[in-house]
């Protein structure tokens, strides 16, 4: 299976800058779309950005213009650049990804979350 490992959340100021990372392992193959997606307290988990093998974007209304997704393919690893940041996105942040080999093996896979809090 994929294994996916969350970081660079934390503590920002409203205006600041944070960069998320998302590094996968294991069977990293076939890996169609990865994307992160957001859960703040009594609220539904929710998608931030997403991004496909060809490099197709995908971004919430809320975070056009601030967030950027991006990819290294190189090291396996998927970033969320958060500019702006606003107390309404404070929440955890969960990096996902999609799977496909056949039409019978296939799977979404999930990092344990990294903590963003946009807070004076």
């Amino acid at each position: 299976q994929v294994q996916l490992v969350e970081s660079g959340g934390g503590l920002v100021q409203p205006g600041g800058s944070l960069r998320l990372s998302c590094a996968a392992s294991g069977s990293i193959n076939r890996i169609y779309a990865m994307g992160w997606y957001r859960q703040a307290p009594e609220k539904q988990r929710e998608l931030v950005a997403a991004i496909t093998s060809g490099g197709s974007t995908n971004y919430a209304d809320s975070v056009k213009g601030r967030f950027t997704i991006s990819r290294d393919n190189a090291k396996n690893t998927v970033y969320l650049q958060m500019n702006s940041l606003k107390p309404e996105d404070t929440a955890v942040y969960y990096c996902n990804a999609h799977r496909v080999v056949t039409t019978t093996e296939f799977g979404d896979y999930w990092g344990q979350g990294t903590q963003v809090t946009v807070s004076s």
